[in-house]
């Protein structure tokens, strides 16, 4: 299990109806799961859908009105259980699914779909907004559960805006004043080395390519050091301010505290695989790091997955996880919607 102690699994709220017109010729139903925190949107048809991606174009302002309210949707009982399917269901809603940049170590299933980034299906994988500490990234991600783990791998979901809500001032204001700071150090012997990450060899197009992602760089060595100041929040597309960092993928004190003393009796702080620190460089302390989680975990849900559902989440407005599993798991993953996050607020499609 994951050291930090989040290990469980997140609680799970009961449905509740919400009235909605259904066409008798169209017997899809919605629903709320969970509470006025964190909320999924359910859509489940009366029986088997033959092309769930002409249902959807045929429902798109619905769908998107049921995103922008819950953060996100859960699509049940439309068989949904081949790349093909998945890509072609996504693609109803943006027109750039993202093309992988080589920063996750994924396997591409087709083009615009990939397998999740490999974590040890031992370990909890903390909630994270997709790519937030990039300057660009999805407004979107989409998730299609193939085939179940025997025990476990629910992918718990947080709302970003509660997070926001729900911290003291006194933790959040420094982070809005300041921004994130994320230091990575590629070349270590730990994490992806900067020619996998940047997908070259060539330090000069490496160097112009943080410049482009507004990267601060060094080389030392044959070692890169890059710092990214970021926003830790962003004003979603309702209007409400929305907790947008991975704080807690980066943050030292995350690691669990065996690992975290194996890494800094091998490295000095700077040079560290990764870490991250308020946007003028001074440390976040570890009880800051300790309450922000303890949030995620009060406002986490976690539905379990049966084969062929879909969820599509605003990836502004929800954070996402992945609890440990025993056993095959195969779940899909797409993304599009891309933006530039350092622009402060977000207009989703």
């Amino acid at each position: 299990m994951k050291e930090n102690g989040f290990s469980g699994i997140g609680r799970i709220r009961s449905l509740v109806p919400q009235p909605t017109t259904v066409e008798a010729e169209d017997p899809v139903h919605r629903s709320i799961v969970g509470d006025r925190d964190t909320r999924l949107t359910l859509f489940e048809p009366d029986g088997p859908r033959s092309d769930v991606a002409n249902w959807a174009k045929a429902h798109v302002p619905e769908l998107v009105a049921a995103l922008r309210q819950t953060g996100g949707i859960m699509f049940r009982g439309f068989g949904v259980t081949t790349a093909e399917e998945f890509e072609k269901f996504a693609s109803v809603f943006v027109d750039d699914l993202f093309n992988e940049n080589g920063e996750h170590p994924r396997a591409s299933v087709t083009g615009n779909v990939y397998t999740p980034v490999f974590y040890p299906p031992e370990e909890r994988l903390l909630w994270h907004n997709e790519n937030s500490f990039n300057r660009s990234g999805p407004t979107r991600i989409w998730f299609c559960s193939v085939k179940n783990a025997e025990v476990g791998g629910e992918t718990p979901v947080v709302d970003s805006r509660a997070v926001f809500d729900r911290l003291d001032s006194t933790i959040r204001d420094p982070f809005l004043e300041k921004g994130v700071m994320y230091v990575r150090n590629y070349g270590t012997g730990l994490g992806l080395h900067w020619k996998d990450v940047f997908r070259t060899e060539d330090r000069d197009a490496v160097s112009e390519r943080c410049r482009a992602d507004d990267l601060a760089y060094e080389w030392i060595g044959d070692r890169l050091r890059t710092r990214a100041l970021r926003p830790a929040a962003l004003r979603a597309d309702d209007g409400r301010m929305s907790w947008f960092n991975q704080l807690q993928h980066w943050h030292v004190s995350c690691l669990g505290e065996k690992t975290r003393t194996a890494l800094e009796s091998v490295f000095d702080e700077p040079d560290l695989p990764r870490n991250c620190y308020y946007g003028d460089g001074t440390r976040i302390p570890d009880e800051v790091v300790a309450e922000i989680l303890s949030v995620y975990q009060e406002l986490e849900l976690a539905l379990p997955w049966e084969t062929g559902d879909v969820m599509m989440l605003d990836n502004i407005a929800m954070a996402h996880g992945r609890n440990p599993f025993q056993g095959e798991r195969k779940l899909l993953v797409a993304m599009g919607g891309m933006v530039d996050y350092t622009a402060g607020k977000v207009s989703t499609p």
